[in-house]
């Protein structure tokens, strides 16, 4: 990395004094529910099981006892302590209540296990969810939904409509108004959904080339045989068939990607809209007209986080097909491209034996795609898994919607304690057994043991991070730095830098010598505590599944890779848990970082932390972020030792006078060691930029420090308020 100078001009006015105070950067490589019932808090433990029971005619069974219930987790019997009948009330004004029962579970004291006991609820919460809907799709739709509506004004649960299109539409926001529930879906059912359509599965279109690849064989064959003129057309056309391959390999990636943004666009609809329903009471549906989830493998994981949000909110998703009958199998499209790309495969080998179209195994698995492809397997596995169930192969959709209130209405609640007290990051399958004949019953399926995280969803990547965070003994298996900047901004006082950094060399590199291409898979999660109660008040991550030459593996491998997030907290006090994991070697590190964020308002004076700077870079580009200085980006320095052969060590804060004031706040740096101050140097701050902050950037030389512990302090005052904040740092040899 080119080297370079900050000039004193362009960071800072800087009075002559003890320190020759200068900046100059590094060089380095860089990269309320009832009184008795389990509610989930991050202190409880306890697994929470709904169940659903109804006879062979589908109503509902309301005379189950616990003594006919048994639930395994894995395979092991759990003892159930807790156990009710749950049925609903009319509708009542609902308080903020607390989290529902997390995913896994410390014991939770004074839970009743006694008989069977019936507890009567508020009303309950029902999404109704359009995903994007074909013409035809829109109005079998609309007609089931206002058909599952009952006749009064007032609905017996909050009911709220939404639309899945490039992203998450709210339509109407819960309410038991009957009419603007209708009028919501007849505006839903209009919207005109965004095209997704794909030319994928076109068996014609494999056959006209398998014809085309017949007339360049024929035409080789000829010109074998003596024929001058059939040699031209020969070659003529084998170039034809390299622009037809060329044209057939750009249409199958854009629509391997067109597959994969409509698969998140979904998946990621789903996830917000059932995250929100994780702090309320008790069951709650969503009701999802679709007409099929494409599943392609980029997808497949971002669906298995929409299944565990869904399963660790209690909310049990419906899923309707709203192609409603349909005249053939979801499967033949499928069935016919498979079939016509193993002919087309067959062909080739049989004729020349070095197709270069590529290895064979990915034709393989674009057939694993394909059969991912049936519409009805995601919203059958989406239903089974939650607990709800799947409504389709029929034209008539309203009768079958109207289990859905039943459902809601009368259920069973129990809780256990798991008997395997390790967080392991895995799921845990949940199974419920019936000793009574003759009855049917829904139930979720299972839960990822992991600790909890508050309200945020758990990513499929997260749960071996979390899992790791939980150990007694939270490893340290390779270099890793986190930490965390308060910059008190107007209009967002509790902005908050948090960067975590580790060698990327730390990670696992996996080479595919055929694709010639290198791969990584391994994440950052950190979550943010607060100190006085301990619970989670954020959750930060990010996977990263890295691919690229193989040839650039041992120049990546040198540099640093750097997780940043920018988040807003208010005033209190936090601790950060962070941990780096590697998926391919199971290797993890875990640290930890405090964070003060000072109570910030605008009409007094503010100071944000103060920044080591680890290294600086030109850049040109707007960026908007508070390590930006000009046209210089600061990297902060999030803990590493300084070295005195560094001859200087860089800082940076920002000033923010109160709202209105008309001088510039005076500043004093201090030098500590052991809390006895060494030095202590008046300096004065240069005027307010246009969005009224002062940014000030220096360095403090080290020639004249021995090696040891050292904190740097700065104070600043305007006359009626004194701030200070401070940052310590070890200087070494």
């Amino acid at each position: 990395m080119k080297r370079f100078s900050i000039s004193l001009a362009l960071i800072c006015s800087l009075a002559a004094g003890l320190f020759p105070l200068r900046t100059q950067s590094q060089s380095q490589s860089q990269s309320k529910p009832q009184a008795q019932r389990p509610v989930a808090t991050t202190t409880t433990t306890s697994v929470l099981v709904d169940v659903v029971v109804k006879d062979k005619k589908g109503a509902a069974v309301r005379d189950m006892t616990k003594e006919e219930f048994e639930v395994y987790e894995d395979g092991v019997k759990q003892q159930v302590d807790y156990f009710e009948r749950i049925s609903r009330t009319a509708p009542v004004v609902v308080a903020e209540s607390p989290e529902p029962a997390a995913a896994s579970a410390p014991k939770l004291a004074g839970l009743p296990t006694a008989a069977t006991t019936s507890v009567s609820t508020g009303p309950t919460v029902v999404a109704i969810v359009f995903d994007r809907l074909s013409t035809d799709a829109r109005v079998r739709a609309r007609i089931a939904a206002a058909g599952y509506l009952p006749e009064q004004a007032q609905l017996n649960s909050f009911v709220g409509v939404y639309q899945i299109n490039l992203s998450l539409n709210t339509i109407q926001n819960y309410t038991t108004d009957a009419a603007l529930v209708r009028k919501g879906i007849d505006k839903a059912s209009a919207m005109v959904s965004s095209s997704f359509e794909s030319s994928t599965l076109r068996p014609a279109g494999e056959e006209a080339a398998s014809l085309r690849q017949d007339a360049i064989t024929q035409s080789a064959a000829a010109a074998g045989q003596g024929n001058p003129s059939a040699g031209g057309a020969a070659g003529a056309a084998m170039a034809d068939q390299m622009m037809q391959q060329m044209q057939s390999r750009m249409q199958e990636t854009f629509e391997q990607l067109q597959r994969d943004q409509q698969g998140y666009a979904t998946t990621n609809g789903l996830m917000a809209l059932v995250n929100t329903m994780q702090r309320l009471p008790g069951r709650k549906a969503v009701i999802f007209f679709s007409e099929g989830l494409a599943l392609p493998p980029n997808v497949q994981q971002h669906f298995r986080s929409v299944i565990n949000a869904a399963n660790r909110a209690n909310v049990a998703i419906y899923a309707v097909d709203a192609a409603g009958l349909r005249a053939e199998s979801t499967l033949a499209a499928s069935r016919d491209e498979i079939n016509a790309r193993a002919r087309r495969r067959m062909d080739n080998l049989d004729r020349v034996m070095n197709n270069t179209d590529g290895p064979l195994t990915k034709g393989l698995e674009r057939n694993e795609d394909l059969l991912q492809l049936n519409p009805q397997n995601g919203l059958s596995q989406l239903a089974a898994e939650t607990g709800g169930s799947f409504i389709g192969n029929t034209n008539q959709l309203g009768p079958k919607l109207k289990e859905v209130d039943d459902d809601l209405s009368s259920y069973y609640l129990m809780s256990y304690v798991s008997a395997n007290e390790n967080y392991d990051g895995r799921f845990r399958n949940i199974t419920v057994k019936l000793k009574r004949s003759g009855v049917d019953f829904l139930a979720r399926k299972g839960y990822y043991a992991v600790p909890p995280t508050g309200s945020t969803p758990m990513f499929y990547y997260e749960a071996m991070p979390l899992a790791t965070l939980s150990r007694g003994t939270p490893p340290r298996e390779f270099p890793m730095l986190v930490n965390a900047l308060h910059f008190p901004e107007n209009g967002r006082p509790g902005r908050v830098a948090v960067e975590v950094e580790a060698p990327a060399s730390a990670f696992t590199f996996v080479n595919d010598a055929e694709k010639k291409v290198y791969t990584t898979d391994f994440s950052v999660v950190v979550l943010v505590r607060d100190q006085q109660s301990h619970q989670v008040v954020d959750k930060l991550s990010y996977h990263y599944a890295l691919v690229g030459p193989s040839d650039g593996a041992n120049a990546l491998k040198k540099t640093k890779i750097l997780f940043y997030r920018d988040i807003n907290l208010p005033a209190g006090r936090y601790s950060l848990e962070a941990v780096a994991y590697d998926a391919l070697s199971n290797k993890a590190s875990v640290n930890h970082c405090a964070l003060d964020v000072p109570d910030a308002d605008e009409q007094t004076l503010r100071l944000s932390s103060i920044t080591l700077i680890q290294r600086a870079e030109q850049i040109k580009e707007k960026l908007e972020s508070p390590f930006r200085l000009g046209e210089v980006l600061i990297y902060p320095n999030l803990g590493e030792t300084i070295h005195k052969s560094a001859k200087q060590m860089g800082f940076y804060f920002n000033v923010y006078p109160a709202r209105g004031a008309s001088e510039v706040p005076k500043l004093t740096l201090e030098l500590l060691q052991k809390d006895k101050p060494l030095a202590q140097l008046p300096l004065k701050l240069p005027p307010p930029d246009e969005t009224g902050r002062i940014q000030y950037a220096s360095a403090l030389p080290l020639d004249s420090l021995s090696p040891g512990a050292f904190e740097l302090k700065v104070v600043v005052s305007d006359g009626k308020k004194t701030i200070s904040r401070s940052t310590a740092f070890t200087l070494e040899p």
